[in-house]
């Protein structure tokens, strides 16, 4: 992990490999990339001499961007494919050519998109982001390059039916008119809840805003076409409790608006693979390495593990059953009633069996030894 031969493109290669053998066995010719970014808070960890101010003074880490490949048939989370670690200093990154320093969030998509061309993934790649990317110009520029793109968007004006209007005026409409179809169950919040969907065509045909020479101006661009997905949650009382106004460029007639709506909702994975890092498995930001390259390094290894447990979360087959029982009972966690794993808990129950069977395969360790230890080690009662 810390020898310099090592690249970053080297450590991300096993990792896009993964990835590339799933997505060969998925059963949609499209496939999704979610991209986001984290904050990773170091501010106790005064080891660290190339920490940067994120937003206000307390605010000190590292900025994490990962691109996390996810199946666009079933929403099973694959593989990263992508990371960029900014540092005070610095970005460590696993793309060929890697952001600068200075550049904005966003600024770091366009040459990701561009090379995800080159991973070999053999499928066509859906990119999947935030409002963050709800920017006209941007999306402009992905359409012309010939990417495809999902984003969740705050109102705008569009043209609809040749005539200019209001995002929020075309989903009173769906209202007005009944045009939500019921497509199934989500669950909201740990709890089952309705989702609807509605849709339409519009084309962004506005300025949009773009700094040339260090002034902001107002662009005119060639108009693009998309489709409008508004997709919500109702309770039981049909109570809006959720809804998301998403524009993408997928025009393919054999993509369902539910299945657009369900590619956005997918994209929440990747929340699950930073927690697993954060919070819920791996404990980033404890570790103690002095430098934002070795703890680059470090996330691109980690990285393996969670794939692994994410891997057997997503296998339903009888043998992953039966893994899955040990590493819960190896992690000591209780699962709420009738659910029989989170990807935590498998994390957890995997890193106490890496250390159980590297003690078992070490030459003056058997299980006639640990026995001996445990009945040495416990109280009398407990034996």
């Amino acid at each position: 992990m810390s020898n310099p031969n090592v690249t970053f493109v080297d450590l991300i290669e096993p990792l896009r490999e993964v990835g590339r053998q799933a997505a060969r066995l998925s059963q949609s010719e499209y496939v999704l990339l979610a991209h986001d970014w984290c904050k990773i808070d170091y501010k106790s960890h005064s080891s660290k001499k190339d920490l940067r101010q994120i937003t206000h003074e307390h605010d000190i880490g590292y900025e994490m961007s990962t691109s996390l490949l996810i199946d666009a048939a079933n929403g099973a989370s694959l593989a990263p494919m992508q990371m960029h670690l900014k540092t005070g200093n610095s970005v460590h990154s696993t793309a060929i050519h890697p952001p600068a320093l200075d550049d904005h969030l966003l600024d770091e998509l366009t040459p990701t998109m561009n090379e995800s061309g080159d991973w070999g993934l053999d499928r066509k790649i859906v990119h999947v982001i935030d409002r963050e990317a709800d920017t006209l110009g941007r999306m402009r520029q992905w359409d012309q390059e010939g990417h495809l793109f999902l984003v969740r968007c705050d109102d705008r004006r569009v043209k609809w039916n040749e005539q200019s209007v209001l995002l929020s005026e075309i989903e009173e409409h769906f209202d007005r008119e009944v045009l939500f179809e019921p497509c199934g169950e989500a669950v909201y919040h740990g709890k089952k809840v309705t989702q609807e969907v509605a849709e339409t065509e519009v084309v962004l045909h506005r300025p949009h805003s773009e700094v040339i020479d260090g002034e902001k101006r107002r662009v005119s661009g060639e108009p693009i076409g998309v489709r409008l997905v508004v997709t919500r949650l109702l309770d039981e009382n049909d109570y809006v409790l959720a809804q998301w106004t998403l524009l993408s460029n997928v025009l393919d007639t054999s993509v369902s608006g539910y299945q657009i709506a369900l590619w956005y909702y997918w994209r929440w994975l990747i929340e699950t693979y930073f927690k697993l890092l954060k919070s819920h498995g791996q404990e980033l930001e404890q570790w103690q390495q002095q430098s934002g390259e070795a703890i680059a390094r470090r996330i691109l290894v980690a990285s393996m593990a969670c794939v692994a447990v994410l891997q057997v979360q997503n296998d339903t087959s009888d043998e992953a059953a039966e893994t899955k029982r040990i590493l819960i009972r190896l992690s000591g966690r209780q699962m709420k009633y009738g659910v029989e794993s989170t990807p935590p808990a498998l994390l957890a129950g995997m890193m106490v069996l890496l250390s159980v069977t590297d003690i078992l395969e070490s030459p003056d360790v058997d299980i006639g030894t640990l026995k001996r230890i445990k009945a040495n080690a416990l109280p009398f009662a407990l034996v």
